[in-house]
């Protein structure tokens, strides 16, 4: 995501408005293609699993209908009497491993679980943020905290809609992140020049950590993400104060978020059961190998949770 500058957009201390965003779409290069490196992914899960997988378009995004098609793939011989779990990725189309971790998931995993379970998973909601490496949609508007009923952003409503029409309960949602050092370099100081609002920084954790809803944080689940996740890569520590990312750590490598209200991914479905991962691809200690592994770790830790507290 470019850096934006106060004195190359905007005015210091003024919201942006149309022009501005006008200005930083301009600014926005594509990096990396997203029908090579996800889409055609895809299609090879359609075709090697087809006996058991499905892959459905839930969308397309306006601006470059041709390219940023939007894909689910489902559990094909679906069964009413098992629960369903969602796996999302993508949401912040920069967070790669959250991408490529949905879909190293389905490709490796998946199946031992489908006796158990019922599983949507939408590897990337964002593919232009994927292609441009970007927080942020081309409105300039950030995708997970437009999860509301209301929302008029194109990468959040099309999922809310295909989901909200399979009109069935999810009894779990994990949902595929990465907290980077361009958070702090590139983002905060974007999202300050946008709405005129001083933005803190806080220390990048150097691990993986999770978050939970405060509303239901379900901590129990929550450790066993964690523990799973332990057994690939290093859970990130709590700074000095206790925090991780400005947040109170309520367990190791766990912090809580209203996240209904902030308008999160993990909030709109109501499942019972959710976290948001984030992986720390900037650490030294790890490669980009170990944060799809992670990423892997997190669902299945997850899963086993709920195999083995019966709640499949």
């Amino acid at each position: 995501m470019t850096l934006v500058q106060d004195d190359v957009i905007g005015t210091p201390g003024v919201p942006w408005g149309l022009e501005e965003k006008k200005m930083w779409l301009g600014q926005q290069i594509i990096k990396r293609s997203y029908q090579q490196q996800v889409v055609s992914k895809i299609e090879e899960i359609e075709h090697s699993f087809s006996e058991q997988l499905s892959v459905e378009q839930y969308g397309v995004l306006s601006c470059d209908p041709d390219n940023y098609t939007l894909w689910v793939i489902k559990t094909k011989h679906w069964q009413v009497d098992k629960p369903t779990v969602l796996v999302t990725g993508g949401v912040h189309g920069y967070e790669t491993s959250g991408v490529q971790g949905a879909l190293r998931f389905v490709e490796s995993t998946l199946l031992t679980y489908t006796d158990r379970f019922n599983f949507i998973v939408a590897p990337c909601l964002s593919p232009w943020g994927y292609e441009t490496i970007n927080r942020w949609t081309p409105a300039a508007i950030d995708p997970n905290r437009s999860f509301n009923q209301d929302t008029d952003v194109e990468e959040c409503r099309y999922l809310m809609t295909y989901v909200a029409g399979l009109n069935i309960s999810i009894l779990c949602h994990i949902d595929l992140h990465e907290t980077t050092d361009t958070d702090n370099s590139e983002f905060r100081p974007a999202l300050e020049a946008r709405d005129a609002v001083e933005q803190a920084l806080w220390e990048i954790p150097d691990g993986f950590y999770g978050v939970a809803d405060s509303a239901k944080p379900e901590p129990a689940f929550q450790k066993a993400i964690i523990d799973a996740v332990e057994q690939v890569t290093h859970i990130a520590p709590s700074d000095k104060n206790g925090y991780l990312i400005g947040s109170k750590t309520e367990q190791r490598g766990v912090i809580n978020y209203p996240i209904k209200g902030l308008g999160l991914c993990a909030s709109f479905t109501g499942a019972p059961f959710v976290s948001t991962t984030e992986v720390y691809p900037d650490s030294p200690l790890v490669d980009d190998e170990n944060c799809i592994l992670a990423q892997i770790a997190a669902v299945c830790g997850a899963l086993n949770y709920l195999v083995t507290h019966d709640l499949s």
